[in-house]
C-alpha cells in the first residue's frame, strides 16, 4: 500500500510537470549560492534596499528595446540600484524589425558606461506574432552577431544572451556558443533540457517580493551558475572598456 500511494505521488507529479502545472524550479534553485531579480517598468517604483534585502545579491534592469525605445523607469532604477550592494547590470530586448547595429548603438547611448557593473545582456524571445510567424533565421543571426560585436567592441567583454527554449532551438543552438548563456525555465533545471552550459537562470516569472508597485505584480527571479567571487569576475573593469 505504503509503495502504491509512493508510485501514485511520481505518477501525479511527473503529470503535473508534463502538464506544467507544477514547477519544480524554485525549490532546485534553492540550492545555488547568488540570487538576483530582473525589472522593467512593469515593477513600478522600487524600493532598491527592500529588494536587496531579500536575499538578492545581484539585479538586471531593462534599458532598451530595439534602435530607439528606451525604458521609461530605467534612469532611475539605474541610479537608484547603483547606492545598494546589488551588483548590476543593464538588458537589451531585441527586436527582429531592427538592424542589430543601431540596436547596439541604442543600449550604449543610453547605458554608457559599464565600469564596475555586470556585463551587457541581449534578450531574445519572442514576441507579438513571431512564434507564429518567425523570421527567417539566417537574418537573425546576422542583425544579433552585428550588435553583439558592437557590443563587445565597446565594452570589451562578450554580451551575455538570454532566451527561452523555443527561440534558442529555433536560432541560437550551435551558434554563439562562445557567448554567456541566460536560460529561461521556470518549471525544471536547465540541465535537464539544455545542451549547454548556462550562466543565469530565470526559474521564476510569478514571484511577489516586497519593494515594488507597478501594473506587473509579479517579479522575475534569477540565480547564478557559480558563487559570489565567480560573479564578480563578470563586472566590467576599467581594463576591459575602450
Amino acid at each position: 500500500m505504503i509503495m502504491l500511494i509512493i508510485l501514485l505521488g511520481v505518477i501525479i507529479i511527473i503529470g503535473g510537470i508534463l502538464l506544467k502545472i507544477v514547477k519544480l524550479s524554485t525549490w532546485l534553485a534553492g540550492g545555488c549560492e547568488v540570487h538576483g531579480v530582473d525589472v522593467s517598468h512593469y515593477q513600478g517604483d522600487i524600493d532598491w534596499v527592500v529588494l536587496q534585502n531579500q536575499d538578492m545579491d545581484f539585479a538586471y534592469i531593462k534599458a532598451t528595446e530595439g534602435s530607439s525605445s528606451v525604458d521609461e523607469a530605467f534612469a532611475e532604477n539605474w541610479e537608484e540600484a547603483a547606492q545598494t550592494s546589488l551588483k548590476i547590470g543593464a538588458y537589451h530586448f531585441f527586436s527582429f524589425d531592427s538592424e542589430g547595429e543601431t540596436q547596439a548603438e541604442n543600449y550604449i547611448q543610453t547605458v554608457g558606461t559599464l565600469e564596475g557593473k555586470l556585463i551587457p545582456v541581449v534578450d531574445v524571445e519572442y514576441y507579438g506574432d513571431k512564434m507564429e510567424n518567425p523570421p527567417a533565421k539566417e537574418q537573425v543571426i546576422l542583425e544579433l552577431t552585428d550588435m553583439l560585436q558592437v557590443l563587445e567592441q565597446e565594452y570589451g567583454v562578450k554580451p551575455m544572451i538570454y532566451t527561452t527554449y523555443a527561440v534558442y532551438y529555433k536560432y541560437l543552438d550551435g551558434e554563439f556558443s562562445d557567448y554567456p548563456l541566460w536560460i529561461r525555465d521556470v518549471y525544471l533545471t536547465p540541465e535537464l533540457l539544455l545542451n549547454r552550459q548556462w550562466t543565469l537562470w530565470q526559474y521564476s516569472d510569478t514571484a511577489i517580493l516586497d519593494g515594488y508597485a507597478g501594473v506587473e505584480r509579479y517579479i522575475d527571479k534569477n540565480v547564478f551558475a557559480g558563487n559570489r567571487e565567480a560573479l564578480d569576475k563578470l563586472l566590467l573593469s576599467q581594463n576591459d572598456l575602450k
